[in-house]
């Protein structure tokens, strides 16, 4: 749970602490009565750092290419609509499993920290993926643990880690089916942001290389380029993400409505609850049954009857190889 900042030609957004990066949010909504204060903090410190790197990432990269896709249906995503984007949750929706153990291995790899945290970082992961929700404890324990290991390191130093942690564990982890959901929100013209309780580098990062505009995550503090060991407001998660997007779509312009979310878990309904285009993707038990209740889109990328029955996801491969199967099939078929 990191914060990125400014430094020459690094294209990453600076966060300087609460009081200045608060006082500098002219843009952001009016905080919502049915979000902790809390919440709302959080959601406009990943506003403000999303919104940052977008614009400087536009002037500085060009977007890597990805497969074309068309929309999967026939009346959206609507070509030329500049006032929709879709916001896409990452772990289980974009990414197998957890983003947050993914990075652990990687620092474990590099002595970050002893292989009894590394082992408890795998049980909290082995816990997610059987049990396909996420576990209030879990969570916080793996927030904890994170800001204690990077806590007196150096923001830069674990954006050049977070690079190179993405090619060794994250990329073959992306699912293909909801990789073309998003190409095809590129392809609409729309903007495509990523919404995590995972770090906002991290996230950033991993937004990048998917060619999407950016992402919105969990802000740590940092003074002086030095991370603190402490959170700007609360992780992301539950209503700060719909504070979140609440606050970048006023600063966008964008309307709500004839906007896009895609979450796996019931932990996104506030999310989910304020676009006009809900989908559940491979959705936890509860996310579907409210789903279906809901008359909300259904989409899962996960294979055989423990999938559909319990949430569990696939081997990766077999898994990856469905996904991306059947979301071509269902493209092909828009464009006959």
């Amino acid at each position: 749970m990191f914060t990125p900042q400014n430094r020459p030609g690094s294209g990453y957004p600076e966060q300087t602490g609460y009081a200045r990066g608060m006082a500098a949010l002219g843009w952001i909504t009016p905080r919502r009565r049915s979000a902790t204060a809390r919440s709302v903090l959080a959601g406009e410190a990943a506003a403000e750092a999303a919104r940052k790197s977008a614009l400087e990432n536009a002037e500085v990269e060009t977007l890597a290419e990805a497969p074309a896709a068309a929309p999967t249906e026939p009346e959206f995503p609507v070509v030329g609509d500049v006032r929709a984007a879709a916001f896409f949750d990452l772990d289980n929706t974009v990414m197998q499993g957890a983003s947050l153990f993914h990075f652990g291995r990687g620092l474990y790899k590099r002595r970050f920290f002893r292989k009894r945290e590394l082992a408890r970082f795998a049980w909290q992961q082995m816990w997610f993926r059987l049990a396909g929700v996420e576990d209030p404890e879990h969570m916080q324990d793996a927030r904890d643990s994170a800001l204690s290991i990077v806590q007196g390191h150096r923001v830069s130093e674990l954006m050049t880690i977070g690079e190179e942690i993405y090619d060794e564990y994250m990329a073959e982890r992306i699912w293909p089916g909801t990789r073309a959901l998003a190409q095809a929100h590129l392809d609409a013209g729309q903007k495509v942001w990523l919404v995590t309780a995972a770090p906002v580098e991290t996230a950033t990062i991993i937004a990048r290389r998917l060619g999407l505009t950016g992402a919105l995550g969990t802000v740590a503090e940092s003074i002086g380029g030095v991370y603190t060991g402490k959170l700007v407001g609360e992780p992301l998660h539950g209503p700060a993400k719909a504070e979140a997007v609440r606050a970048l779509a006023a600063a966008e312009g964008l309307d709500l409505s004839r906007c896009a979310a895609y979450s796996d878990s019931a932990n996104d309904i506030p999310m989910l609850s304020i676009v006009g285009y809900p989908y559940a993707v491979n959705p936890d038990g509860r996310l579907r049954k409210y789903a279906r209740e809901h008359g909300w889109r259904l989409r899962d990328y996960r294979t055989g009857r423990k999938a559909a029955r319990v949430g569990i996801p696939a081997a990766a491969g077999v898994g990856a190889l469905a996904g991306g199967t059947a979301a071509a099939i269902a493209l092909r078929r828009r464009r006959r």
